[in-house]
């Protein structure tokens, strides 16, 4: 494996850390700034409800800016904290500029374990920075008594 390998590599993994913990404190400059201008955020994999599909920043800042509701919106889930887990994460770069990752992931709340699944991803780098040009989200599996369940259509 040469530098530059392991570079990009732990650069991913920085665009991954970055993304997780803006998107679990609604830092939406943070958040934005982990993808690509024309990039894609999709659910795959789920019922109609939790399923959704944006396309480029502006879409995907409008749609983390309601998970904290304001006004007369209310917040999107009734928990008081989230913290998502990355765990197993295999990144394979497909050229000098662009790779892939499969990483699984779980959200804790206030119930403990909440949710969880992995993400598929195309990274680009632009500049020093690798960032999400396409992520798939996918949950594999859900407490009972999840939090979260509703969350995603109450964003919209």
């Amino acid at each position: 494996m040469m530098i530059e390998e392991l570079l990009a590599r732990e650069a991913i993994r920085k665009t991954m850390a970055a993304y997780t913990t803006a998107g679990d404190r609604l830092k939406e400059d943070a958040f934005i700034a982990c993808f690509t201008a024309d990039a894609v955020m999709e659910a795959v994999g789920l019922n109609a409800d939790d399923g959704f599909r944006y396309d480029g920043r502006e879409a995907i800042r409008q749609w983390i800016g309601r998970w904290r509701g304001g006004g007369d919106v209310a917040p999107t889930h009734g928990a008081r904290f989230v913290r998502h887990h990355l765990s197993t994460c295999q990144i394979e770069l497909t050229g000098p500029d662009s790779a892939r990752a499969r990483t699984y992931w779980v959200a804790w709340t206030d119930i403990g374990p909440d949710h969880a699944g992995h993400y598929l991803d195309d990274f680009r780098r632009e500049g020093d920075d690798w960032l999400i040009a396409y992520r798939r989200i996918r949950e594999d599996w859900r407490a009972d008594g999840s939090l979260f369940k509703g969350a995603v259509a109450n964003s919209r």
